[in-house]
């Protein structure tokens, strides 16, 4: 979902504002805890990652609502939808519609560091439950990182264009508003980082090693290695970090059409700290995660 921005940062070491109910009273929830990260879900949500941070720290992730997670989002034709009052096309999407309808949980097994869950998404705008497809979320910790495998199944008879797809879509607390990645022609030899605040509406970045985080002013945050994308769109939407309408965005893309018994399946990892340490971690991940565009040889 291509939404909102934010333009103002917390002092170094302020406590991130609330945002909604706590999350550890609400029965929706199912969290992972390895002792050094810990992440959950919504089972309300599409079981769409909601919280990520060290262990006992605060969350780092925002889930104000169905569309802002850490999720599976894809595009395909112009189907007369309309997101209010903007056209809109066909969207499933792991969360649910923007007028608060959730998907659907079609099975959900975890232990304290696994989790695996097969979702029926809805259509963002049009807001139908979209039976012809289906989403897969596995879930590991390993150490400090969170790594996941998503899949998405597509059993219906509409041959949909090319589009740009999210892989995934990532919501994170509008607290965290500078966005870091690296922009250079020589991936993986530490060089230089970007900083940048995006504005609204989206905006565009390379990614040539596949990441990029969001942090706040004390320089920790939360990162996201997407190995096969090489792009992404960002923004940020909001006045406050305490005005529930703002939020930080981006999403690594890539492009493929949707067609007739599509599989697709891609692996992502999660990380906090500062931009180095999520950099090192992530850089230890390359040539090891699910690589692979429809159609294409694995890397």
């Amino acid at each position: 979902m291509y939404r909102r921005h934010f333009l103002t940062t917390l002092a170094a070491g302020a406590a991130l504002p609330a945002r909604g109910a706590t999350p550890v009273e609400a029965k929706d929830w199912i969290f992972l805890d390895n002792g050094e990260v810990k992440l959950g879900i919504k089972k309300t949500s599409g079981a769409g990652v909601a919280w990520f941070s060290h262990s006992g720290q605060e969350n780092l992730l925002d889930h104000y609502d169905h569309g802002r997670l850490i999720q599976q989002s894809y595009y395909g034709k112009e189907d007369g939808s309309r997101w209010g009052e903007k056209p809109w096309r066909w969207n499933p999407v792991q969360g649910g519609d923007y007028q608060g309808a959730a998907s659907t949980v079609l099975a959900l097994t975890s232990d304290k560091t696994t989790l695996t869950a097969r979702i029926r998404p809805r259509n963002w705008a049009g807001g139908q439950l979209l039976a012809d497809c289906e989403m897969e979320q596995h879930i590991r910790l390993e150490g400090a990182q969170a790594i996941i495998r998503f899949r998405f199944r597509y059993t219906g008879t509409e041959t949909h264009p090319v589009r740009q797809h999210e892989v995934p879509a990532v919501f994170v607390h509008p607290a965290l508003g500078t966005l870091v990645h690296y922009d250079g022609g020589q991936p993986w030899q530490n060089g230089a980082l970007q900083r940048s605040q995006p504005g609204w509406p989206n905006e565009s970045r390379r990614i040539p090693e596949g990441w990029a985080a969001y942090v706040k002013a004390d320089n920790t945050g939360v990162g996201v290695y997407a190995p096969l994308a090489k792009e992404l769109t960002c923004y940020r939407f909001g006045a406050t970090p305490e005005a529930l309408s703002a939020c930080s965005y981006f999403a690594p893309l890539v492009q493929f059409a949707i067609t007739p018994g599509l599989d697709f399946a891609y692996e992502i990892a999660l990380a906090t700290g500062t931009p180095d340490e999520m950099r090192a971690a992530f850089a230890k991940l390359n040539g090891k995660l699910l690589a692979r565009l429809p159609g294409a040889a694995a890397r």
